[in-house]
C-alpha cells in the first residue's frame, strides 16, 4: 500500500508509525542513504529534559509530554533535509499532526500487529507494554491511529523482513 508522490525537495522526511515498526532503525539507515542527519525525536526529548520518557509521563503526565514533543519535532524541522523518527504518538496529536504535515514529508510505516508484537517483544523498554500482551496493546492501538497515520503523504508497508527492504521501498517512493 502506497500513495503516489512528487520526488524528494529535501524537505526533512519524518517518519510515523506504530512502536517497533522500526522508525528508528530505518530512519538512521534512510538517513546514511540518504546523506543527510538523523535525529530521533524521543532521544531529543530525553535530553532536553535530562529525564526519561517513561519519568515525564509518571511525574507530568501526557499532555505534558505531547507539548514538549511538539515543540521538539518543530525545532528538528528546521528546512534542512534530515530524517526524523517520531514516538508512535507524535502524530495523532492534532498540532504536531498539522505542523508535520505542512513541513516535511510524513512516511507511515505500517506493518501488522503480530509483526510488531514479536518485535517489541525483544526489549522490555516501552511503557505502554509493561505487564500487557502486547498484541492486544498494539491491535488496540492500530485500531485508534491508523485513521491518523493514514493521512501521512506516503504509507510504507513494513514486512516481516529486514529494514533494508523498508528502506528501498522509501527510496523508490521518494524518487531517489
Amino acid at each position: 500500500m502506497m500513495q503516489s508522490h512528487s520526488p524528494w525537495t529535501g524537505r526533512p522526511i519524518v517518519l510515523v508509525g506504530l512502536m517497533g515498526v522500526g522508525k528508528s532503525t530505518v530512519g538512521r539507515r534512510l538517513a546514511v542513504r540518504l546523506a543527510v542527519p538523523f535525529a530521533d525525536a524521543d532521544h531529543e526529548i530525553e535530553s532536553a529534559a535530562d529525564m526519561s520518557i517513561t519519568e515525564i509521563f509518571a511525574e507530568y503526565g501526557e499532555p505534558y509530554f505531547r507539548d514538549g514533543e511538539r515543540r521538539v519535532i518543530a525545532r528538528l524541522m528546521d528546512g534542512t533535509p534530515k530524517v526524523i523518527a517520531t514516538g508512535g504518538g507524535a502524530f495523532v496529536n492534532d498540532e504536531t499532526r498539522a505542523l508535520i504535515l505542512a513541513q516535511s514529508t510524513a512516511i507511515w510505516l505500517n506493518a501488522h500487529p503480530d509483526v510488531l508484537a514479536e518485535r517489541v517483544k525483544r526489549r522490555d523498554t516501552r511503557p505502554l507494554l509493561r505487564g500487557r500482551d502486547p498484541r492486544r496493546v498494539l491491535a488496540d492501538l492500530a485500531e485508534q491511529r491508523d485513521p491518523f497515520y493514514a493521512q501521512a503523504h506516503i504509507h510504507i508497508s513494513s514486512q516481516r523482513g529486514p529494514h533494508e527492504a523498508t528502506v528501498a521501498a522509501i527510496l523508490k517512493a521518494i524518487g531517489r
